[in-house]
């Protein structure tokens, strides 16, 4: 069917490095030769510098007010890096299963770690029924070589077969609740079940019980935890500056979406969606009226989406407030200008390698981790104003 290109590149497209299930572009394969080290990009006010190398690491956490960052690596390993030091290994996470798209994921602070100093991890998992997404956390110990009494707080439900899609961003929202993307675990179907959390947005206390303020209070345990369905593989979570919730979604053949994010809202998938199935068939696109929450923004060619964040820096005042992307298939930064309710791309800067995550440094700057992919190697760089480099 045809669908309208809403977006259109600024620079040229990258042909994309598929990994299985983990991008929906079916362009060959490129090559991993990345920008040279220190200099600017183009058509960009910046400068990228590499500032470490990783093992396919999958989310990289600031802590605040120290040269400290954690980094998940998807094979299973937590790894405390330090600006210009050492990295070390942090003892007392859970096994995962590494499989496809499986193992360890997102890594985020409590908002009050300054005083509690509690890390939260989610991952991929072997259960009753297969696989499936936890979450879990615990105390970063005085000298940062653990997490101390680190206890599960959350599982998807149902665990099915299978390595893919399991979603599992983290974020906290202002109201100090915990919310949760879980993915359909390439099963379709299950994004519409609301006795199950496949598909889904949940929200959790910070210790992992149901509020009773969510939109199914009452109505089951499982169901209860749900505060928005109908989503494919959310990779993205970031509340902005108002208070507002913004979810990034890989879609099927193309059709990559950013939702807004409202409670108890259903988001159409499978039913609807701006792409198609990878074999071909058909998926009616979000239309007026059809009952579900159209996107806010959506890619078609895609742009496999791997991470979002929200920046709030001193680093770039002309983009406080602004959405940054991590891309795959993409291999690209891309910056989305929010405004309230809307958005729109504005800019798009070509790597020439999978961005997996972006965040924003304590001083500002703005960092992304490649996505080791098959070569297992995935590089962390630094983005800076242009002549403000280094680490």
């Amino acid at each position: 069917m045809p669908h309208r290109l809403t977006l259109i590149a600024l620079g040229a497209t990258i042909a994309a490095c598929s990994l299985p299930g983990d991008s929906n572009a079916s362009t060959p394969s490129a090559a991993n030769a990345g920008p040279i080290t220190g200099t600017p990009v183009a058509d960009a006010p910046f400068s990228m510098t590499q500032i470490a190398d990783f093992e396919e690491p999958w989310a990289v956490t600031f802590l605040p007010d120290s040269p400290f960052a954690l980094v998940t690596e998807k094979a299973g390993r937590l790894l405390l890096w330090e600006q210009g030091g050492e990295v070390r290994d942090v003892t007392g996470i859970p096994a995962v299963s590494y499989a496809g798209q499986g193992g360890l994921g997102d890594v985020v602070l409590h908002p009050d770690f300054a005083n509690n100093r509690l890390v939260y991890l989610s991952w991929a998992e072997e259960g009753e029924g297969g696989k499936g997404a936890a979450v879990g956390r615990g105390r970063l110990s005085d000298d940062m070589s653990q997490l101390e009494n680190f206890q599960i707080i959350w599982r998807a439900s149902p665990f099915v077969s299978g390595n893919g899609h399991f979603g599992h961003r983290l974020a906290f929202g202002p109201d100090g609740m915990l919310y949760i993307a879980t993915g359909d675990r390439q099963k379709f179907d299950p994004a519409q079940d609301m006795d199950g959390t496949l598909g889904k947005i949940v929200r959790l206390t910070d210790t992992g019980m149901t509020p009773s303020d969510n939109p199914y209070y009452g109505q089951g345990a499982v169901r209860a935890q749900i505060w928005a369905a109908g989503l494919r593989n959310p990779l993205g979570l970031a509340f902005d500056g108002e208070g507002r919730l913004w979810e990034l979604e890989m879609g099927p053949a193309h059709g990559d979406e950013l939702n807004l994010i409202e409670r108890g809202a259903n988001y159409g998938y499978p039913l609807v969606s701006n792409g198609d199935h990878y074999g071909g068939r058909d998926i009616p696109d979000h239309s007026p009226g059809d009952g579900f929450a159209a996107p806010v923004l959506w890619w078609n060619p895609a742009i496999s989406p791997g991470a979002m964040m929200i920046y709030s820096g001193s680093a770039f005042p002309a983009w406080q407030g602004d959405a940054f992307i991590a891309a795959l298939s993409g291999q690209a930064l891309i910056r989305v200008d929010l405004d309230g309710a809307s958005a729109r791309q504005a800019n798009r800067w070509d790597t020439g390698f999978r961005v997996r995550d972006v965040t924003q440094g304590a001083d500002g700057a703005v960092w992304i981790l490649e996505d080791g992919g098959r070569r297992g190697q995935g590089r962390l760089f630094r983005i800076s104003p242009s002549g403000v480099g280094g680490n």
